[in-house]
């Protein structure tokens, strides 16, 4: 199958299957959503969600965030993965989000990799899902799944992944397709044991075909064995 046919088949199924997709992160204003993100490293959204509700109580916007000490950070976030570096990192978020930005959270990814505990997947998931800019955020799951279904064969790092993705995905659909990504590789196709039975997409998916003729290929010989 060439590449294009295998976007569009891909496209059309989640267009069709789960045409709204949200992230799973709970948010109620890009400051936010900045807040879940930088948490969300190493950390599942679901323990994510659990802190963010206090945290956000405590501190509801940058300026107050800003004033508050790493140590008292800290302790709302004690039970995320690496609490002290990502304290450290909502404070400095914090305060130059108020020094540089006015206290507004910007569109502009490369503004936004800027701030402290922000990195190229951080900046491309807050301008997607916040601001509907058409760049693809690429964490382990878009990682894993676009190679394995054969939409970035050969690519070897997120970037790569991104750029790839980037230039074969409609610009309208860019925020979306982010999202159908991650939540195929967490429900579906996962890490070790992908869930090929109830995939949807499996008639185009290279790793599937693969795997199909393979076994085909040894059923084969086990019948030629008996014979």
């Amino acid at each position: 199958m060439i590449l294009k046919d295998r976007y569009r088949l891909v496209i059309e199924y989640f267009q069709k299957h789960d045409p709204e997709p949200q992230t799973e992160l709970d948010y109620g204003d890009p400051f936010e959503l900045l807040v879940a993100v930088i948490l969300s490293a190493q950390c599942t959204d679901k323990r994510v969600n659990m802190i963010t509700p206090s945290l956000m109580k405590a501190f509801p916007d940058a300026k107050s965030m800003a004033c508050a000490t790493r140590e008292e950070i800290f302790e709302y976030i004690r039970s995320c993965s690496y609490p002290n570096n990502k304290a450290k990192h909502l404070l400095g978020m914090s305060k130059m989000l108020i020094n540089e930005f006015g206290g507004v959270v910007p569109d502009d990814p490369q503004l936004l990799q800027r701030l402290p505990g922000v990195g190229r997947k951080t900046a491309n998931v807050i301008a997607s899902v916040v601001y509907h800019k058409p760049v693809m955020a690429v964490d382990t799951h878009v990682f894993r799944v676009s190679k394995r279904i054969g939409l970035t064969p050969g690519a070897k790092n997120p970037k790569d992944t991104e750029l790839r993705l980037s230039k074969n995905i409609p610009e309208n659909l860019m925020h979306h397709a982010h999202h159908w990504l991650i939540l195929h590789g967490r429900y579906v196709c996962k890490a070790k044991n992908p869930g090929c039975s109830e995939c949807g997409i499996r008639d185009f998916c290279a790793f599937y075909s693969s795997t199909d003729k393979r076994n085909k290929k040894t059923k084969s010989g086990r019948n030629l064995k008996h014979h």
